[in-house]
């Protein structure tokens, strides 16, 4: 088994450049997928959530920002990871076991401070390849990752 470089902890600007546009990307992407974005890079003690939104599986309208979502609505965590290059596997590859405890433990929260959204809810992640002028060659939307 070929054992692949570990990546370097985000460190410099640039990491948070591709992170921020990655994350720009995946929101841009559920939005034209008609998913209703509640909030981007909540953090807590426990982690960062990257987007939360609202799945589409419910009619949108402007009058549902004051009320309870229908019941058949699903909340979703979305964990985006962005890579230039595979020198580092693919993106979704960096999801690891102790980063989705993170994500579940985060989302618990939220959910917590917000007991008006759905019961519903799933974790996500959208995997985003870019060439060095960022350009997106590849994205990925993996639903429901913890089955």
């Amino acid at each position: 088994m070929k054992l692949l470089p570990q990546q370097p902890h985000k460190s410099n600007r640039n990491d948070l450049v591709l992170g921020s546009r990655g994350e720009d990307i995946a929101a841009d992407y559920l939005s034209k997928k008609q998913y209703r974005i509640l909030a981007r890079n909540f953090k807590a003690r426990y982690g960062e959530l990257d987007i939360i939104a609202l799945a589409p599986s419910a009619p949108l309208r402007a009058a549902r920002i004051f009320r309870k979502p229908s019941s058949n609505t699903v909340l979703v965590f979305v964990e985006v990871k962005t890579r230039i290059g595979r020198q580092y596997g693919f993106p979704e590859e960096a999801v690891t076991p102790r980063k989705l405890s993170e994500v579940i433990r985060t989302a618990g929260y939220y959910t917590a401070l917000h007991p008006e959204l759905p019961e519903s809810q799933r974790i996500d992640v959208i995997a985003i390849e870019l060439s060095a002028d960022y350009t997106v060659l590849a994205l990925r939307h993996i639903e429901n990752v913890t089955g």
